[in-house]
């Protein structure tokens, strides 16, 4: 293992550092000097920054002709009060690094360590630091940077932790490994009236209470099939909090999610057609956007090979497994390169992904970080 002792102790110690200052997807401001900080005495070949946003890239290049390798770890953490007791548990009220971002990091800074100590010996290695990727806006951002065009990689990498699995089992898989998802705002609009004469306005409470069922049996199919489409109503609201009006306006969100972005496509069409129908069946207006919108993420074939022979040379067990319902936008980077991501088991026994006493195993940081290490390697010499 190319990890001393003594770096594992402060890439730890690093990691409990960001896990203490969350910062929520578009706002990771102290979060990208962080990492800039903690890699300026790797002496990188160059850094840039504000790349779809707050996003960080750091380079390592043999300055030999060769591939560009890029490995990605996401800046962000969520909206969610850290319930938990770590003494690094979160500083800023209402949010934490509920999905692990914070050990993500770590393991890429932990690649940083060892490419300035020792650059490849072809090519060029990336490490990317990728803002927004809880709401699937940061991948998208970062490619479409006008900077990201110097950095176009060969092949990019990632790796997600994954409760529920045992700590450092890896599942890994060719083809779709997330599904794509987006999430729909639905305003329908008729006309307030006195509570007393609620047949003078135009009220959307049947309409809702038509529309969310609805909306539910579009869900079909399974992951286990490939025809999984599901559609979760996640929050709904009807006029104003007073006894005396009856509603004229309502919103409904619900989630759309498919196994491939073309089944998203027909999804949304339904999903609209409904609204639609309902809408005009109780003399309403209706308005609908897109939130958060996830591609599906499939894994190249070779990429995937190349992560499957480091697991095996490293001796870290691991299992095709199942496609993940949740979504992982760094499926944009398949648009661009051969790319692959795996889930590294975080134990099974821990809370779940966005829960709010969850906190990243520090035990995962050299397992995650050696994997990438060879994959590297073998690319790159």
């Amino acid at each position: 293992m190319f990890l001393t002792n003594q770096d594992i102790i402060e890439l730890t110690a690093w990691r409990r550092k960001l896990h203490s200052m969350p910062e929520v997807s578009g706002e990771e401001i102290a979060t990208a000097a962080a990492v800039q900080g903690f890699l300026a005495d790797t002496v990188p070949d160059r850094v840039v920054t504000g790349l779809g946003g707050t996003g960080v890239a750091v380079v390592y290049d043999s300055g030999l002709p060769g591939p560009t390798v890029l490995f990605r770890a996401e800046l962000d953490a969520l909206p969610i009060e850290e319930v938990g007791s770590p003494d690094h548990r979160s500083k800023i009220p209402g949010k934490g690094h509920m999905c692990g971002h914070d050990g993500h990091m770590a393991m890429l800074a932990a690649l940083g360590r060892q490419f300035g100590r020792e650059r490849p010996k072809r090519g060029r290695v990336i490490l990317l630091f990728q803002p927004a990727e809880e709401t699937g806006a940061g991948a998208a951002a970062v490619v479409a940077d006008e900077k990201f065009k110097e950095l176009v990689p060969d092949y990019s990498f990632s790796l997600h932790n994954m409760p529920g699995l045992p700590l450092g089992h890896a599942w890994l898989k060719d083809g779709i490994v997330n599904c794509a998802s987006r999430g729909l705002r639905i305003a329908l609009t008729g006309r307030t009236a006195h509570a007393s004469m609620p047949e003078t306005g135009i009220s959307p409470v049947p309409a809702v209470a038509t529309l969310m069922p609805a909306l539910t049996a579009l869900s079909r199919g399974s992951i286990v099939t490939g025809d999984m489409v599901l559609a979760t109503v996640t929050h709904a609201s009807i006029g104003e909090p007073a006894f005396g009006i009856a509603p004229g306006h309502a919103e409904v969100w619900v989630t759309l999610r498919t196994m491939t972005d073309s089944q998203m496509e027909a999804l949304t069409t339904r999903a609209e057609d409904l609204v639609h129908e309902i809408a005009a069946a109780g003399n309403l207006r209706c308005e609908m956007d897109y939130h958060d919108i996830f591609g599906h993420c499939e894994n190249h074939a070779e990429a995937a090979e190349m992560l499957r022979a480091a697991m095996d040379a490293e001796g870290v067990p691991h299992d095709v497994g199942d496609a993940m319902r949740g979504s992982e936008d760094f499926g944009r980077f398949a648009t661009v390169s051969k790319s692959a991501m795996f889930f590294l088991g975080a134990g099974e026994d821990m809370p779940n992904l966005h829960n709010p006493n969850y906190d990243f195993p520090d035990d995962l940081i050299p397992i995650g970080t050696k994997i990438f290490m060879r994959v590297a390697r073998d690319i790159l010499g």
